[in-house]
């Protein structure tokens, strides 16, 4: 709805949520796309029926949280492959067509727990940690075609993961939060508006953080 706002025609690729998606995307004056962005060749669909892309954004995510030592390989496999292989996926369906234009802003959606780990989620933190450094990588190699890439990293967001975490650990959470709130997907959104605009054009490979001052 942000970027719709600033005046982007909206492609909504989801893989659940469908009623849901298609009523974000009318509402938005837009399309929603079913795509599983976990397979390379869902996503590669999905970016070629949406056109010529001038923004890219990765948000897709779950968790499948648990100790280590019982963490069974699925749980890895699904968080790596939805929240990190996506993004390459996707990446890579887009950067040829805006190489080609020498024009395109990627914003991948990370998180402060790729930043600074949270026990019980090794396999999201090494998702969210490896889309920093995929995006780090990907700003230096697009950068000379005029392509740009960078990350927004919230922190506790008030979504229906966080709405699912014990109210004692919700507490812990906005204690260690400075400006003692949750943040809101409105709060996430600007910021990827703001690195999508021509106002972020001489800022690439950068990782805002957006989280209260958490990751501090």
């Amino acid at each position: 709805m942000e970027l719709a706002r600033a005046g982007a025609s909206v492609v909504l690729g989801y893989r659940s949520g469908r009623e849901e998606a298609e009523a974000v995307a009318q509402e938005a004056g837009g399309r929603a796309i079913a795509a599983d962005v976990s397979d390379p060749a869902e996503a590669r669909r999905l970016v070629e029926e949406a056109g010529d892309v001038d923004v890219l954004v990765n948000n897709a995510g779950l968790t499948r949280d648990g100790l280590i030592a019982r963490m069974p390989d699925d749980d890895w496999r699904d968080v790596i492959e939805t929240n990190l292989s996506s993004v390459f996926y996707t990446c890579r369906a887009a950067a040829r067509s805006m190489m080609r234009r020498r024009s395109g802003s990627i914003v991948n959606v990370s998180s402060v727990v790729g930043l600074h780990g949270n026990p019980g989620q090794t396999n999201y933190g090494a998702s969210k940690a490896g889309i920093i450094g995929f995006t780090k990588s990907l700003a230096r190699e697009l950068g000379s075609r005029g392509v740009r890439a960078n990350v927004v990293a919230p922190g506790y967001v008030d979504t229906r993961l966080t709405q699912a975490i014990s109210e004692e650990m919700r507490g812990l959470m906005l204690a260690n939060t400075p400006l003692g709130r949750f943040g809101s997907p409105a709060d996430v959104a600007a910021a990827v508006r703001f690195l999508s605009s021509d106002d972020a054009s001489f800022i690439t490979g950068e990782v805002v953080l957006v989280d209260g001052g958490l990751g501090m």
